[in-house]
């Protein structure tokens, strides 16, 4: 990512006071959900310091592409964040660790193997009987009961189990995986508003609590709108490709130079829609006279749609769209989103200090301002004499 050309320091970004400024963090995470958990808790100011086996999150190697030595999906979920080193099968290490957990931290973020931190004496009930104000947080695969709750899980495998790549793709073609890890991330979402909850219980009465979250709760709940439908009508969704199943005309076109998503999503948008591509009779077809009767002709109605969006370029129909009043965008590609205007007035793309690259930076606004990354993601054992010194005995 290049900033000047995205022009990221147009908009001011935020400095001090952050909201979990004096909040400290123990992350005993690897890969994306509790890193990136992690890292949003560190972007709104909390000190994050992040475990790692001696050999680093396995995250460090996720490449190419590399930058400073570091794969860039690491640069990327790691920012603002101290690293130390821990041999977690040597007690003396684990009670240090245990010691500073104890003086210094706040809240513990793991999603190591299921079952894993109990055996080493660092999951919760254990640390909570050192330190009752202690707001733990499990990021499961599976969850914390049921038959599956000690199997390990992945992005693609929940994106399978929960769900969600069964409705992804085109009709009577294979299953696609949506390409951002939306599992993981979600659920690292999930867990930093698990702990906004309980740090705002710690708050009245002083005790903390244990929060899970898990990879297939999540991926279920991104759910929720198709697996209402599908619980009133009994049969598993199509796949729709760009399209929707219950509203139409609400999908991508071709272009000539490429595509545009339109989103007629009402009665009123496509009666506009229908004026605007000199078929104005179309909105008075008994078969597309409302939403539930496009949705039933949507094969009909979609032979007769196509055809006419190929034959001017994208951004003539953008613009077209747009002096209907029509909703419209252009497909565009990584590359594109990242120069476009629009990423440059709100600042999101923010060079990382110390690191030759530029990443998106957190999606809140303060005030209008944006936080600000303070440091870039940390070297391996960088902080560990420092935070974990005092603690030896």
């Amino acid at each position: 990512m290049n900033p000047q050309a995205t022009g990221s320091a147009s908009r001011p970004s935020h400095r001090s006071p952050l909201p979990y400024e004096g909040l400290t963090v123990l992350e005993m995470g690897h890969s994306v959900a509790a890193p990136f958990a992690g890292q949003i808790l560190a972007d709104l100011g909390a000190r994050v310091v992040k475990l790692e086996k001696p050999d680093g999150d396995d995250a460090r190697k996720w490449g190419p592409p590399f930058v400073d030595d570091t794969s860039a999906i690491f640069q990327a979920l790691n920012r603002n964040k101290e690293s130390v080193v821990c041999q977690l099968r040597d007690p003396e290490q684990v009670e240090t660790l245990i010691r500073f957990i104890e003086a210094e931290v706040d809240v513990v973020l793991q999603n190591l193997r299921p079952g894993q931190v109990d055996q080493l004496g660092l999951g919760a009930e254990a640390l909570r009987a050192r330190k009752a104000s202690l707001v733990y947080c499990n990021l499961g695969a599976f969850g914390n009961t049921g038959p599956l709750k000690d199997r390990p899980g992945y992005d693609p495998l929940m994106q399978a189990f929960g769900g969600v790549m069964s409705t992804t793709g085109e009709q009577g073609r294979p299953s696609v995986r949506v390409a951002p890890s939306i599992i993981d991330m979600g659920t690292g979402m999930w867990a930093v508003i698990a702990i906004q909850g309980a740090l705002q219980t710690r708050a009245a009465s002083g005790q903390g609590s244990v929060v899970d979250v898990s990879l297939f709760e999540t991926a279920a709940t991104w759910m929720s709108i198709i697996a209402a439908q599908a619980s009133v009508t009994g049969v598993p969704p199509d796949r729709f490709g760009s399209g929707a199943a219950s509203i139409v005309p609400y999908k991508a076109y071709t272009t000539r130079d490429g595509e545009v998503v339109v989103a007629a999503g009402s009665d009123g948008l496509f009666r506009r829609l229908a004026a605007a591509l000199g078929h104005p009779a179309w909105a008075d077809d008994e078969r597309f006279r409302d939403n539930p009767a496009r949705v039933v002709h949507q094969e009909a109605l979609y032979s007769l749609l196509d055809p006419i969006f190929t034959t001017r370029s994208t951004a003539e129909w953008v613009a077209e769209m747009e002096k209907a009043g029509i909703p419209a965008a252009p497909v565009n590609t990584v590359l594109q989103m990242l120069e476009h205007p629009q990423t440059a007035a709100l600042g999101l793309v923010q060079q990382l200090p110390g690191a030759s690259l530029a990443v998106l930076g957190l999606p809140i606004s303060y005030d209008g301002l944006r936080p600000t990354p303070r440091t870039g993601s940390p070297a391996l054992g960088a902080d560990t004499a420092a935070i974990l010194g005092p603690y030896l005995t």
